[in-house]
């Protein structure tokens, strides 16, 4: 029964379509991966079924003998995880090194400089000290999302984890995380800055960079599954090719 109800879930979560291969992305992928996959369903004719969460969601589902073809995790370590316990036949690649950005609604409040990237962070928690509004800061959840756990090491490396323990509110992965930071009673978040800059939503965010020595490397990996069929296959090599690479770096990841 228990295995009927995930599979169930499984299905009820993914795209509906007939023979498209199933594919498990991180969320901080949404706007990139479905333009990507538009492209490689021009050129050669084949659709693909994507399905956008956390990674540490997809790594526990694969485990479970999710249908899942391809997976491309926000980071390395969930993939790693699968090929040492042995549900995956290979460690996969790395296709992208993903950066994390403060982002805030656009317009409604002073935009942090690339010197002092936390300020929003630093003035929320000075408001809570005052007795004034409360400003929710939004990051992913760290257990599941690797960006998440990216901003928490950029917080407790700033000296803010525990002070702004009371403003945070986490997000099941990094797209819901960024929903949070953009709504209305949010000061910002600490979110993919491949969502801030997609078209969808840049023009009602505004982002700064955070340092990437002040967190793990997104190294964001990806690997076939034993399920994967020729299609799989294919997007899994275009993904390696400048095409896939060109619209990876127009949402701001590094693909060197």
């Amino acid at each position: 029964m228990r295995a009927l109800l995930l599979l169930c879930g499984w299905l009820l979560s993914a795209p509906v379509m007939a023979g498209a291969p199933i594919v498990a992305a991180a969320s901080s992928l949404q706007f990139a991966l479905e333009e990507a996959a538009a492209q490689f369903a021009q050129q050669t004719g084949h659709t693909l079924g994507l399905n956008f969460g956390s990674s540490g969601n997809f790594r526990r589902q694969i485990a479970q003998g999710a249908p899942f073809e391809l997976f491309l995790s926000a980071n390395e370590g969930f993939v790693q995880a699968l090929y040492d316990e042995g549900y995956v036949d290979s460690a996969g690649v790395i296709y992208a090194r993903g950066r994390l950005a403060w982002v805030q609604p656009a317009g409604r409040y002073s935009v942090p400089s690339e010197q002092a990237p936390l300020a929003g962070v630093q003035e929320a928690i000075a408001a809570l000290a005052e007795g004034q509004q409360r400003l929710r800061i939004a990051i992913a959840s760290p257990e599941h999302a690797p960006y998440g756990v990216a901003a928490q090491e950029v917080l407790q490396k700033a000296g803010l984890w525990e002070t702004s323990e009371p403003l945070r509110v986490q997000g099941e992965n990094v797209s819901q995380a960024m929903q949070f930071a953009l709504s209305d009673e949010a000061r910002g978040g600490l979110v993919a800055y491949s969502l801030a800059v997609a078209p969808a939503l840049a023009e009602r965010s505004e982002a700064v960079l955070m340092p990437e020595t002040w967190h793990t490397p997104l190294r964001q990996r990806m690997v076939l599954t034993p399920q994967a069929g020729e299609v799989a296959h294919a997007f899994y090599e275009w993904l390696q090719q400048a095409d896939a690479k060109a619209i990876f770096e127009t949402y701001g990841f590094s693909t060197d």
